[in-house]
């Protein structure tokens, strides 16, 4: 069993969850940051927040579906954004907020860094997520 949890001491939250608990005996997994690659390794949206945004949920949802599972079961994500600017962060949490992670919600903290692995990199996310029973 999954449940997240806002605590009412604290500002509500948008669009995320302060905690998410699990229950023993529930499989999770820890998947390595996602990244705005295409198939064949190439940069996809150069330049562009939303563009690479979208790109790397694509890409998580991918590996997620591999081991059984997807966004709506994501309990906590790091977003990477190499920018300082706040509005940068914002473009890329819209996106975000606007795709199945949503559902949960689930936990997230966004992160501004200097730089990314890739050349030209500007977002990546990594999670958790809850592996469905039979997946």
């Amino acid at each position: 069993m999954i449940r997240r949890v806002n605590a009412p001491g604290l500002f509500p939250p948008p669009d995320y969850a302060h905690a998410v608990v699990v229950e023993a005996g529930q499989r999770l997994a820890f998947m390595a940051g996602a990244v705005p690659l295409d198939a064949e390794g190439n940069l996809v949206g150069a330049g562009d927040f939303v563009a690479q945004t979208r790109q790397v949920l694509d890409n998580l949802q991918v590996a997620l579906e591999e081991i059984g599972s997807d966004l709506t079961h994501v309990l906590s994500t790091t977003v990477y954004v190499a920018s300082d600017n706040g509005e940068d962060l914002v473009k890329v949490w819209e996106v975000v907020r606007r795709s199945g992670l949503a559902a949960g919600p689930h936990s997230s903290t966004l992160l501004g860094v200097s730089c990314l692995g890739y050349t030209g990199q500007l977002v990546e996310i990594t999670a958790v997520a809850a592996v469905p029973d039979g997946a």
